[in-house]
């Protein structure tokens, strides 16, 4: 079994939480103080105006700042859903109204951030969606009889409905399930009683910094450390898991000088690595990995001694894992090796799809084309990690402090 580890440290105006197993770096978390993401924040906005051409809303989220509310993600004023679909979104919203939204993608190019009434709030093992009617299961824990019991189990031990079960749920003690549940209750309840306080626009909650994303992706995954460098962070961190995952305050370990926490992995030249265009694979060949403003192409080489069938599967697995580090999304597109068997290609598709399930972020692979050529889409959550890294931008926008939600 693999050796997880979960490395934090401040490196200037950069937050980082960085996950290993068995010393490789496996997901990436990081925060920029100088760019800070507004994804998951929760706002008090103010409906700037209705655009009927493109069904949707613009709303002022303060400091300048606006976001585009499309009709599929809009509600009645108290939040709950229509009971019928309305043709237009001007039917719920007018210009100068005040509602609760939730950023759900941050800005991308010209684009300013995407916005949602139904806002979902993620736990380690739970996510609570305070609108929605229902308890759902995450499809990745199958279907069947044990399902259907983790449903029931959950519905037994939370209050209402408007949850969402998240895989890691099937391994948690009824006490975990109760307190991830507790806490995110009272999460919304304090974005209500701030929504209740003012008038908009107004940030009301930040969304989960760099660590507290990485506990909460975690889940239910064996965490055998957490290694944290600075006295500050750590004070931060522990409190999270007092509150949030009391289990993992004994794995907390505050590093001290004189070797930098990171260096300890070489995690600077890993994360220097992820920047490059090349990519090289373990049974040789390479990726060449090229973002434009559309989409992202992924060209396999298969080097001079490589086995297309051995390259294309060594791809796949490292596709999906530098989509995942890098923080790809949008439109992805894969020029795999050409293979002259069909069993290959499918077998290809497969590792494929099998590497990418274990993203938190929802990503669909589609069907490979006569040229080898396979498309994805990655939903666009954050940051990409070449953009964040890049030097900042001289505007600004709301910022969230500390290991928060």
């Amino acid at each position: 079994m693999s050796r997880i580890e979960l490395l934090i440290d401040q490196d200037g105006p950069l937050t980082r939480a960085a996950v290993l197993a068995d010393g490789r770096l496996t997901d990436l978390h990081i925060d920029h103080a100088d760019r800070p993401s507004l994804l998951g924040h929760v706002f008090l906005g103010r409906v700037e105006r209705i655009v009927t051409g493109m069904e949707g809303a613009f709303v002022d989220l303060g400091a300048g700042l606006s976001g585009l509310l499309i009709a599929a993600d809009a509600r009645n004023p108290d939040g709950s859903r229509p009971k019928q679909k309305p043709e237009r979104i001007g039917a719920l919203l007018r210009a100068g109204q005040p509602i609760i939204v939730q950023v759900k993608a941050d800005a991308h190019g010209a684009k300013g951030p995407s916005l949602t009434m139904d806002v979902t709030l993620p736990g380690r093992f739970l996510i609570h969606a305070p609108f929605g009617r229902d308890v759902a299961v995450s499809k990745r824990l199958g279907t069947g009889p044990a399902r259907a019991a983790l449903s029931q189990r959950v519905q037994a031990l939370v209050s209402g409905s408007g949850w969402i079960v998240r895989a890691g749920a099937a391994a948690a003690s009824d006490d975990a399930l109760t307190l991830d549940a507790e806490a995110l209750i009272l999460l919304w309840r304090g974005v209500q009683a701030d929504a209740a306080k003012g008038g908009p626009p107004r940030l009301l909650r930040p969304g989960p910094d760099a660590p507290a994303r990485a506990l909460i992706e975690q889940g239910g995954a064996a965490l055998d450390a957490i290694l944290i460098d600075g006295e500050a962070l750590a004070r931060r961190v522990t409190g999270w898991c007092d509150d949030r995952a009391p289990d993992l305050s004994p794995l907390i370990t505050r590093h001290t000088p004189p070797t930098r926490l990171f260096d300890l992995r070489d995690l600077d030249g890993a994360i220097a690595d992820l920047l490059d265009v090349r990519v090289a694979l373990p049974r040789g060949g390479s990726l060449v990995i090229e973002r434009t403003e559309a989409l992202t192409v992924i060209d396999v080489n298969a080097g001079e001694r490589g086995n297309p069938l051995d390259v294309n599967l060594d791809a796949a697995a490292e596709i999906a894992r530098h989509l995942r580090l890098r923080n790809i999304g949008g439109i992805i597109v894969v020029d795999f090796v050409n293979m002259r068997a069909r069993s290959d290609a499918e077998r290809v598709l497969a590792a494929l799809a099998d590497a990418v399930d274990g993203d938190p972020t929802q990503t669909q692979v589609y069907g490979m084309s006569k040229l080898g050529l396979v498309e994805l889409t990655r939903a666009r959550r954050g940051t990409p990690l070449a953009t964040l890294l890049a030097p900042p931008p001289s505007s600004t926008t709301p910022a969230a402090t500390g290991v928060s939600s």
